[in-house]
């Protein structure tokens, strides 16, 4: 097999994708190529935006892009866990015998949207978390394994607003990237206006199968990392938690919490999707560099003290990666 005309097949099968999310969602480039960057590394996908924004419906336009199961999951504060993953129900046949068989949830699917994840309550948001690591459900001591790919999209209203409850860290740090969907620009909203308030509406085709990205998922995996491109990764990562040899001093004053494992994860696996995009079969310092934001910012838990200050995860780490050099240092 010959990797350099692979990745140029991946790089046309990516390019070819966004083009189709691209005749519906306006502007967003950033926020559609993080997406597509989940969905060919693995991972999961968190959106967070003021409604309105499109959020629902770039993740709509992805499905309509793939021949894939697509389910929707409306998040709300009456929402059980059982509504998410499935119960078993007595069902009587034509015998007349009774058993309990499985009712499967909206989570058995192969793209899911967690639709405003964080408008139910933490019991909920949490019956997810099997499912999203381990591609199972468990349901009545009974393991139910999901088909491959599975790849959930959740959506949420900054905490800020009314009637939300905060994600818990360990179902945050479940997702690949935090996405944040900001305001389009003069130019964006004039071209959804005219996409929008005409009688037929844009819609996108059908151009990738669960074969294909289970494919291209495999493959971005086989792309090889330079031993110090990984340390560079993990440096990056150890400088988030305040007790290590490489923190910063704004880490020491403002972080309770720096990224686990998890990060430095998606920062490896990202930054092989994104040497594929350059036509690369490796990772440069660059791609890493160029995901960090999205990789790390949900994986950061602040303290108190830069609530007060109005300190953001983003300029956390901002500052990190203003301060880790890509040449190793002992620490």
């Amino acid at each position: 097999m010959d990797v350099h005309q692979t990745a140029e097949e991946f790089r046309q099968d990516f390019a070819r994708l966004r083009a189709e999310v691209g005749k519906v969602i306006v502007g967003a480039e950033n926020v559609i190529d993080g997406v597509l960057t989940c969905l060919f590394a693995g991972g999961h996908c968190l959106l967070e935006g003021v409604p309105g924004l499109g959020k629902t419906m770039l993740v709509r336009t992805l499905s309509e892009a793939l021949d894939l199961h697509f389910s929707r999951i409306q998040f709300t504060p009456d929402l059980m866990p059982a509504d998410i993953i499935g119960t078993n129900m007595i069902v009587e046949d034509e015998t007349g015998n009774r058993e309990f068989r499985f009712r499967p949830g909206p989570i058995i699917a192969n793209i899911v949207l967690a639709d405003e994840i964080n408008r139910a309550t933490p019991k909920t948001q949490s019956a997810s978390l099997e499912a999203m690591q381990e591609h199972t459900v468990s349901v009545a001591r009974t393991v139910h394994k999901l088909e491959e790919p599975f790849f959930v999209m959740a959506t949420q209203n900054p905490i800020e607003m009314e009637g939300t409850y905060p994600l818990p860290e360990a179902q945050l740090d479940r997702f690949f990237f935090k996405l944040l969907v900001d305001y389009p620009s003069q130019g964006d909203l004039m071209a959804i206006l005219d996409r929008t308030t005409k009688r037929e509406m844009p819609r996108g085709e059908k151009v990738m199968d669960g074969t294909t990205i289970n494919h291209w998922q495999g493959f971005v995996r086989d792309v090889p990392v330079a031993p110090q491109v990984t340390d560079y990764a993990v440096r990056l990562v150890m400088a988030t938690q305040p007790g290590s040899g490489f923190v910063t001093e704004m880490v020491r004053k403002y972080v309770r919490f720096g990224s686990s494992p998890r990060g430095a994860q998606a920062l490896l696996l990202s930054g092989k999707v994104q040497a594929l995009r350059a036509g690369r079969f490796n990772v440069s310092f660059e791609d890493i560099r160029q995901t960090a934001l999205a990789a790390l910012r949900h994986r950061v838990l602040l303290n108190f003290e830069a609530q007060a200050d109005g300190i953001m995860t983003d300029q956390i780490v901002a500052d990190v990666l203003a301060s880790i050099e890509t040449t190793a240092k002992v620490a």
